[in-house]
């Protein structure tokens, strides 16, 4: 009887082995979507926030000049790691349109940090990724647009901000904020969402 629970036991346990493979070979797709958030400093002044898209999360600054990072956001500035920000291979395209029809990342046409001063992703109050609020100073992403990244080590990431938010006010004066955004990340290195 012990030999046939064992025999039983040994058997189940190559099913299992062999259904589990099985199921890695039928979906060779490695595709990520997450909604994350990161806490940005409300300074202009202060170090950039650096995240990861491979390893859903912040890296610490004292790695901004490895290619552990994507994209770094100090207020509303965004940069990529590439060129003057990084020795990754990072660019971006802002991509109108509508985030969940999106299936394919273009071949070309991204834009890198050329110089400090000259961001993939400019700075311009009238006409970047964000409305400003002149009455309420407050900014939002726009709607129907989103950005298509080519990582540090050239993977491929459809990202969406959805919302920017402010923590704990000090005066008048938000001392965080709060960058909320989902984005479809693909780790096996094709441009299919």
């Amino acid at each position: 009887m012990k030999t046939l629970k064992l025999s039983m036991l040994v058997f189940s346990a190559l099913m299992v082995g062999l259904v589990s493979c099985g199921k890695k070979d039928n979906n060779p797709s490695q595709t990520v979507v997450q909604t994350d958030s990161i806490l940005v400093p409300f300074s202009s002044i202060a170090p950039n926030t650096f995240f990861s898209f491979k390893n859903d999360m912040t890296i610490a600054n004292i790695d901004s000049a490895s290619i552990k990072w994507d994209f770094g956001v100090r207020f509303v500035n965004i940069i990529v790691n590439s060129h003057a920000s990084g020795p990754g291979n990072a660019g971006v395209i802002l991509q109108p349109g509508i985030y969940d029809n999106f299936t394919t990342a273009p071949e070309s046409g991204y834009a890198y940090d050329t110089t400090s001063t000259n961001l993939a992703i400019p700075f311009d109050v009238h006409n970047s990724w964000f409305l400003y609020n002149d009455i309420t100073h407050a900014f939002s992403p726009k709607a129907g647009e989103f950005f298509v990244i080519r990582t540090a080590d050239n993977h491929y990431v459809k990202m969406e901000l959805l919302s920017v938010g402010y923590v704990p006010f000090t005066g008048q004066v938000p001392v965080t904020l709060i960058y909320r955004f989902r984005y479809t990340y693909q780790a096996d290195g094709s441009r299919n969402f």
